[in-house]
C-alpha cells in the first residue's frame, strides 16, 4: 500500500487533510489537528503524507487532492513550501507576498488555493503570550532570513512596526529580505552584520529568533542579551526544545518570553476552519497534549 492508499484507508471515507513533507514523521500537526477534531466532535481525519522533493511527486500530490472527493487540502512543510507554488490554481495574496505556501485548500469548484498562515500564527502567539507588546512601541530585531523570517517580517510590517533590524549569518540574505519587504511609507529596515547582533538589541522592544540555532541537534545561538531592555519580549520560534537557551537566558533577566509552540498551534487554526468548517482556538489543554506529543 503506497502512502496515498494508506491515507485514504485511514480516512475511511471521512473528510481529511494531511501534513505533506520529506521527511514528515517528525511533524506534530496530526496531534494538533487531531485534538480539534475530537474537541469539535467532527468525523474527520488528519494524517501524514511523505512526498519526495521532486516536481513529478508534487504533481502527483496535486492530482490526488483534486480527484479524491473527501480530500480537503493539506499543510506543507519542508522542503515543499516554495516548490508547490507554480502547481496550484491560485495563490492567496499573503502567500504570494511571502513567496511560500504552508496551507493548501480545495475550494468548492475543485481548484486548489495556496495560503500562508505562518505570519498569522506568529502574531497570534505573540499577542497572547506578550500582551504588553505593541507594534508601535519601538524597533524589532529579527535573526534569520529564511522562509520563516519572510513570514515574520511581513506580519510585523503589516502590524505597523516602525523599525526592523534584520541580522543573518549570511548578510546578503538579510539584505535581500530587507529589499523585498521595505515598506513604501518610510519606515526603516536596518540590516546588520552577524557580529553586530548583540549591539542591535539596544532599544529594541522585541527580539525574534527565526534561525534553527538552539534547536535540538543544532548549535546554540550565541548572543549577549545585556543591551536588550528588560521590558522587551523575546520570541524563539524553535519548539524543540520548548525552553531554548535563548529563552532561559531571557527569562532569567526578566524578559517576557514566547516559545515556538504557540506559533505552531495558532498557524493551524485558519487551515482547520477551511477544511472542516469550524472556527477553533488554542487552549491550555491542547498545548499540553501537543507538548506531550513532542516529549516536552
Amino acid at each position: 500500500m503506497n502512502p496515498y492508499e494508506q491515507l485514504v484507508a485511514e480516512a475511511q471515507g471521512r473528510p481529511f487533510a494531511a501534513i505533506v513533507g520529506w521527511p514528515v514523521e517528525h511533524s506534530r500537526s496530526p496531534a494538533l489537528h487531531g485534538f480539534w477534531l475530537r474537541q469539535q466532535r467532527i468525523d474527520g481525519h488528519y494524517g501524514r503524507l511523505p512526498v519526495e522533493p521532486k516536481r513529478a511527486a508534487l504533481e502527483e500530490l496535486v492530482g490526488f487532492l483534486k480527484r479524491t472527493p473527501n480530500a480537503r487540502g493539506c499543510n506543507l512543510t519542508l522542503p515543499h513550501k516554495i516548490e508547490i507554488l507554480p502547481l496550484l490554481d491560485r495563490i492567496a495574496p499573503v502567500a504570494k507576498r511571502i513567496g511560500a505556501v504552508n496551507t493548501v485548500v480545495k475550494l468548492p469548484d475543485g481548484t486548489l488555493e495556496g495560503r500562508n498562515t505562518d505570519g498569522f500564527g506568529f502574531l497570534e502567539a505573540l499577542k497572547y503570550n506578550a500582551p504588553h507588546w505593541t507594534a508601535a512601541s519601538g524597533p524589532v530585531v529579527v535573526l534569520g532570513a529564511g522562509g520563516a523570517a519572510r513570514a515574520v517580517v511581513a506580519s510585523l510590517i503589516d502590524e505597523g512596526v516602525p523599525e526592523l533590524r534584520l541580522v543573518n549569518r549570511t548578510r546578503q540574505s538579510a539584505v535581500d529580505l530587507g529589499v523585498a519587504f521595505t515598506p513604501p511609507d518610510g519606515r526603516r529596515i536596518v540590516v546588520g552584520s552577524w557580529h553586530e547582533r548583540s549591539e542591535l538589541l539596544a532599544g529594541a522592544t522585541l527580539l525574534v529568533n527565526t534561525t534553527s540555532l538552539g534547536m535540538k541537534g543544532q548549535p546554540a545561538l550565541d548572543i549577549h542579551l545585556a543591551p536588550l531592555p528588560h521590558q522587551a519580549a523575546v520570541y524563539d520560534i524553535v519548539y524543540v526544545p520548548l525552553e531554548t537557551a535563548l529563552l532561559a537566558a531571557a527569562r532569567a533577566r526578566g524578559n517576557r518570553c514566547v516559545d515556538g509552540l504557540g506559533m505552531l498551534l495558532h498557524q493551524g487554526r485558519p487551515g482547520f476552519e477551511a477544511w472542516f468548517g469550524r472556527k477553533v482556538d488554542v487552549s491550555t489543554e491542547q498545548r499540553r497534549v501537543v507538548a506531550a506529543d513532542l516529549g516536552a
